[in-house]
């Protein structure tokens, strides 16, 4: 069972400069931002002007006061009044302006942060996401960039905007009267010191939650697609349990969150008032005395209270800064993962029409910090030519069918495809050369054309048509309520096993491939229809390069050579017939996987 933590690897390609300090995962995002500076740096000037008009109508009102009001003079408001109205009116205009210049913007970083995620997810390796969990890799390209798009929209602005218009407002309440501006400053003490160890808190507690919700997301989609096990096993109350135990650890960790967030705000709001009281006591007795007048007073807690917003919104700001920053981290833990296969340096053209001689060369593989899958495999395909491999579970055939089209790299020794070596050869090129069908198919939330014309999106109905007629697929497929356009369900679910396996075999052989690799695509087929298929794979493939996985005998017969795998080596090769004539272990082998 999943523990919810995830282990990335290292991040860097190169070792870091003790001398430098590298980024906030904040301000990585700077590049994305960008194109779009003229206009969050205008959102955030009008942010300013409109907040610091909001903070010039206090001093408006001391005039008011102190002036036509003391003097008993109704005629001088009307002035003081109309600008009043028009600081008002310019508040107003601000923000209206602000959030039509931002949405646009911070929804397009969102849409190319999610673009660029999603581009890196498809150039990491297959054993890279192995070691994740979808439903942590979900989280991160949704939930995560929705609170980043929040930061880029909102949070950081008024993170600045707020601490400028607090320092501004100090600093007028310091012009007006430094005694009252002591007050309010010595009050603001406790508060820094509360939302620096509220941030440190917070953040961890973050970053838990975060992660434990892709815990949940992963049980979620896992009962989803697994509803046809859970139900046959009678399990659907086991994950069931899982989802309630993993959705009430998120919920212990999001109460945290809310405790953190209650004592934030009790003090944010609570300490204030104390210093509004002194400041109170403080402006009766000077008016009294006769050191401050009452529309200084009046402006002074206009002032304040116009600045009790900005100071109870930390709390918010800051909650939401530790979330964007969470987001941010488990943002670049992707992006930073290394990308192990990748196109080389200058790689080598291929041939417009290459032969497809498919060879092996003294090949080893193993995973990482694994014993070896495969040891010194020597092998040679040529065009037209099929040749099957057979052994029994954990020998390596399915191993070397993945590093033909190089979802893995060998370890040692090459392949090549016409004498030139696959990891020489842009990862298109050799993809487009190269055809796979696995034994359990993947299927597309699509159209039946589309899942089947996924390598070749330009393929026209006849090719599609003809490829359903290798497969033995065609029939059932015009059964289907609108034929080729019929979408199927998520993961094929709505099609049988054997349906599946027919298309996918149909997308593997659309178009004849010059090398097609076949991990025993046609398990979930009845014998008749896999002896028509094996026909008709004959009479096409005659100058494909095939090599195939065989879990049966009538699978194997369909090659020209057999290579009998053991612990990772060839032991023996030779048509079917012959190696069931000759060999023991090959008769053994084929009868286990009969059976």
């Amino acid at each position: 069972m999943s523990t919810g933590v995830l282990e990335f690897r290292k991040t860097t390609r190169e070792e870091p400069n003790p001398q430098t300090t590298p980024p906030s995962s904040l301000a990585r995002f700077l590049p994305f931002i960008a194109p779009y500076r003229w206009q969050f740096t205008a959102s955030i000037v009008l942010a300013l002007i409109a907040t610091l008009t909001g903070l010039a109508i206090p001093l408006v009102m001391q005039q008011v006061i102190d002036g036509p009001i003391a003097a008993s003079n109704f005629a001088g408001v009307w002035w003081p009044a109309a600008l009043v109205l028009f600081l008002g009116t310019v508040d107003a205009l601000g923000i209206w302006a602000r959030r039509s210049l931002v949405a646009g913007p911070s929804s397009q970083f969102e849409i190319s942060a999610r673009a660029a995620v999603f581009d890196k997810l498809q150039r990491l390796s297959v054993s890279a996401h192995e070691g994740w969990e979808s439903g942590q890799l979900l989280s991160r390209a949704i939930a995560d960039l929705s609170s980043l798009r929040r930061f880029v929209a909102f949070i950081g602005p008024f993170l600045l905007v707020n601490a400028v218009t607090l320092v501004v407002g100090l600093g007028v309440l310091f012009v007006q009267s430094w005694q009252l501006g002591t007050i309010l400053a010595v009050t603001a003490v406790p508060l820094v010191i509360v939302c620096a160890r509220f941030e440190a808190l917070y953040r961890v507690v973050a970053r838990d939650a975060q992660d434990q919700a892709g815990d949940v997301t992963t049980t979620v989609e896992e009962s989803v697609q697994g509803i046809r096990v859970l139900k046959a096993f009678g399990r659907s109350a086991h994950l069931g349990h899982r989802f309630i135990r993993e959705a009430a650890t998120l919920r212990g960790t999001e109460m945290k969150k809310v405790r953190y967030l209650a004592i934030l705000w009790t003090l944010i709001v609570g300490i204030p008032p104390v210093g509004i009281g002194a400041m109170l006591a403080y402006g009766a007795y000077a008016i009294v005395e006769g050191t401050m007048t009452v529309g200084m007073l009046v402006a002074a807690m206009a002032i304040v209270a116009f600045l009790l917003w900005p100071i109870e919104s930390f709390g918010f700001l800051l909650a939401e800064l530790n979330n964007a920053r969470t987001a941010a981290d488990r943002y670049w833990e992707i992006m930073d993962t290394p990308e192990t296969i990748t196109d080389p340096v200058r790689p080598v053209p291929v041939p417009r029409n290459p032969r497809g001689v498919l060879e092996f060369h003294d090949v080893g593989f193993a995973f990482p910090d694994a014993s070896p899958l495969l040891r010194g495999v020597d092998f040679r395909v040529d065009p037209g030519e099929i040749v099957a491999l057979v052994g029994v579970t954990g020998s390596g055939k399915t191993a070397v069918t993945n590093l033909v089209p190089r979802l893995y790299d060998v370890t040692s020794g090459s392949i090549t495809i016409d004498g030139i070596d696959i990891a020489t050869v842009a990862l298109s090129d050799l993809r487009s050369t190269v055809s796979v069908a696995f034994e359990d198919p993947v299927l597309f939330s699509a159209s039946v054309r589309e899942n089947i014309a996924l390598g070749r999106p330009g393929a026209s109905d006849a090719d599609i048509d003809q490829a359903l007629d290798i497969a033995c697929a065609r029939e059932f497929v015009e059964r289907l309520p609108w034929g080729l356009s019929t979408r199927i369900g998520e993961q094929g679910m709505s099609l049988s096993g054997g349906q599946r396996q027919r298309l996918a075999l149909a997308r593997a052989v659309l178009g004849t491939p010059r090398i097609l690799v076949l991990d025993d695509p046609l398990s979930a087929l009845d014998v008749h229809t896999e002896a028509v298929v094996h026909d008709n794979l004959r009479r096409v493939l005659t100058h494909s390069t095939t090599l195939l996985v065989a879990h049966r005998p009538s699978t194997a017969a369909l090659a020209d050579r057999v290579l009998h795998l053991e612990n990772g080596t060839i032991v023996e090769q030779g048509p079917h017939e012959r190696l069931l004539a000759t060999s023991s272990k090959y008769r053994y082998v084929m009868g286990s996987i009969d059976d």
